[in-house]
């Protein structure tokens, strides 16, 4: 098992979750973040501290394994991100909407730290 970022990331991406990970797992998109699944250890401090309970173990609401892949795909490619920075200014406006992926999400990368 390991932890994955969903869809309700997208177009919020809070970084709560990334100061409390001991082994710094959390790669930056644009607009979303992923959870490298080799590097993660399985210990689960990242997802409460999500306020849109995005984090998940990739046992659950991944049946197809769609999350597990778009996790370990932009893990490898977008750049580490450890430090909390501020959410987007419409965050907390797009934090229950659903379908995200389909509506904003982008592979262009995040600044990283």
């Amino acid at each position: 098992m390991t932890y994955i970022v969903t869809d309700a990331c997208i177009a919020c991406k809070y970084t709560d979750c990334v100061e409390v990970c001991p082994v710094d797992c959390f790669y930056e998109g644009e607009n979303f973040l992923v959870i490298h699944p080799d590097e993660c250890i399985d210990c689960g401090v990242c997802e409460p501290e999500c306020p849109v309970e995005a984090i998940k173990p990739d046992t659950e609401d991944d049946p197809d394994g769609k999350w597990l892949a778009l996790n370990t795909k932009f893990a490898e490619i977008w750049p580490n991100i450890t430090l909390m920075k501020p959410a987007p200014p419409d965050a907390d406006a797009k934090a229950n909407e659903t379908n995200k992926f389909e509506k904003y999400f982008s592979e262009k990368p995040g600044e990283g730290d």
